[in-house]
């Protein structure tokens, strides 16, 4: 069990592991006051597997349905198009075209008739509207956020 030291706004609760003057979130002045948290065994709690162990050739592995996206090599890198309820994780280099890639996926997506949320960590709302204006994509439909929290992204997604 570890104990770790935070410090905690007596405001609005934000919580930071350093001190500061002024809370970055509410803008009160002298509210960060140092708590102690503890980690460890509610942590491996969490972490406790939810199903037993298997044996690999005694899963069954389904339907082998995936969403296509009508960009052919995509789909095929993506091992046939997008498995449904998944999560892929598209890395590269700085400027070589995900984030490019990714909004014409969406904006395909769409286009099938299906709801999509499209979620930007480091452009600006106005930064992909002239990304989809210059890629010539019809703006109808797609819906854009941009936000870095994964709790206000999954209470966006919920609330639909």
């Amino acid at each position: 069990m570890k104990i770790k030291t935070v410090y905690q706004c007596t405001s609005c609760g934000y919580q930071s592991p350093k001190w500061a003057g002024k809370c970055p979130d509410c803008g009160e002045w002298n509210t960060l006051a140092e708590t102690a948290q503890v980690r460890g065994s509610a942590k491996a709690a969490k972490a406790a597997p939810k199903q037993p162990v298997s044996r690999l050739s005694e899963v069954e592995t389904g339907s082998d349905q995936r969403l296509l996206t009508g960009i052919a090599e995509f789909d095929r890198v993506m091992g046939g198009g997008l498995v449904p309820g998944g999560v892929s994780l598209i890395g590269g280099d700085p400027g070589i075209g995900k984030s490019t890639l990714l909004l014409q996926v969406t904006a395909r997506l769409v286009g099938r008739g299906m709801k999509t949320l499209y979620v930007s960590g480091e452009e600006s709302a106005g930064q992909v509207a002239m990304r989809a204006k210059r890629l010539e994509l019809r703006p109808d439909g797609i819906r854009l956020m941009s936000e870095i929290q994964l709790e206000t992204i999954e209470q966006v997604i919920v609330a639909e």
